[in-house]
C-alpha cells in the first residue's frame, strides 16, 4: 500500500503558475492521498473551485473534503434567487477504495493580532485497505506559534487515542438499518505540521527518544516513519522565495501511525523533483 501527503498552496508552484494537473500527476498512484490547502473560491488563484478540479483530475479516486472556514465573498440576489459564494480552504482525502464514514475535526486556535490566523483542521476518513480498516487524517497545523500547535497536537492525540470511546463521526447506526463500522484502533496521520523534528509540539504526539533504549514504541504515542525507517536529510518543504537556498529547506510534513503499523512500515520518501508548490509531496509504502 503506498500513501502521500502534500500541501498543495492553493495550486501555485514554485514558479508562480497555477497547475492542478502537475499536482495531479505528482500524487497519481498512491493508493490513499492527503491534501492540504486545497480551496475554493481563494482570490489568490483566480477563485478556483480545487476539489472540483482535483476530483476531475483524479477521477478513478473517491474523495472527501473538509473546509475549516467559509467566507462570504460576494453572495447576491440575482432575479429572486440567493446565490452563495464564499472562500474555503481545507483538507482533502482521495482513496481508490470507498471511504466508509468522514468527519472533519477543527482544531482549537486563538485569536491573532499581528499575523494571519485561520482556523486549522485534521479531516477523518474511515477506509478499508489490505491491511484491514484504517483511519487516515489529513492534517494542517498552525504556523505562526507553536504553543498552539501544541494545544492543536493534544487535541487531535486525544481524538487519535479515544476513537473507539467517543464512536468517530457516526455510532449506532443499525437503528436505520444500516450495518455499524468498525472502530479500528489502527490510525495514519499525515500532513502539514509547520514543526520541525524533536521540537516539544513533536515529542507531544511521538515521544522523545531514551538515552539508552531508543524512541519508544507504545499504544499511546504515534509513529514517526521518518525516524522509524531511520531516513536522514528529509526535505519537505522549499522557500518560494529562494528555492536555491538549501539552507532554506526544511521537514515539516510528517506521517505518523499507531504502532500497531509499526511493522508494515518499508518505505519512505519525498519527491524532489515536484514543482507544483512550496511543500513536496511525502510518500510512504506499508505492506
Amino acid at each position: 500500500m503506498k500513501i502521500v501527503t502534500y500541501n498543495i498552496q492553493y495550486g501555485i508552484g514554485l514558479d508562480g503558475k497555477y497547475d492542478v494537473g502537475r499536482i495531479a500527476d505528482a500524487v497519481r498512484g498512491a493508493d490513499v492521498i492527503a491534501l492540504q490547502e486545497v480551496t475554493r473560491n481563494n482570490p489568490r488563484n483566480g477563485d478556483r473551485d480545487m476539489v472540483a478540479e482535483i476530483s476531475e483530475a483524479l477521477p478513478d479516486y473517491f474523495a472527501a473534503y473538509g473546509s475549516n472556514f467559509e467566507v462570504n465573498i460576494g453572495s447576491r440576489l440575482e432575479n429572486g434567487r440567493a446565490i452563495s459564494t464564499s472562500f474555503q480552504l481545507g483538507n482533502m482525502v482521495l482513496s481508490r477504495t470507498p471511504i466508509h464514514l468522514s468527519r472533519n475535526l477543527l482544531l482549537p486556535r486563538s485569536r491573532s493580532l499581528e499575523a494571519m490566523n485561520f482556523q486549522r483542521g485534521a479531516l477523518e476518513a474511515l477506509i478499508e485497505t489490505p491491511l484491514g480498516f484504517i483511519r487516515f487524517y489529513s492534517t494542517h497545523l498552525d504556523h505562526r506559534s507553536p504553543v498552539e500547535r501544541q494545544s492543536q497536537i493534544r487535541f487531535l492525540r486525544q481524538r487519535l487515542l479515544n476513537y473507539a470511546l467517543e464512536g468517530g463521526g457516526l455510532s449506532g447506526i443499525p437503528e436505520i438499518g444500516l450495518p455499524d463500522l468498525p472502530y479500528p484502533e489502527a490510525f495514519i496521520v499525515m500532513g502539514d505540521f509547520n514543526m520541525l523534528p524533536g521540537s516539544p509540539e513533536y515529542v507531544e504526539l511521538a515521544g522523545r527518544p531514551d538515552h539508552e533504549f531508543g524512541m519508544p514504541l507504545t499504544a499511546d504515542l504515534a509513529v514517526d516513519v521518518a525516524q522509524r525507517l531511520a531516513v536522514a536529510d528529509l526535505v519537505t518543504w522549499v522557500d518560494p522565495d529562494r528555492p536555491d537556498d538549501k539552507s532554506r529547506y526544511k521537514c515539516i510534513d510528517y506521517i505518523f501511525t499507531s504502532a500497531s503499523l509499526a511493522k508494515s512500515l518499508q518505505r519512505l520518501w519525498s519527491d524532489r523533483d515536484a514543482v507544483g508548490s512550496d511543500h513536496l509531496p511525502l510518500w510512504a509504502e506499508l505492506g
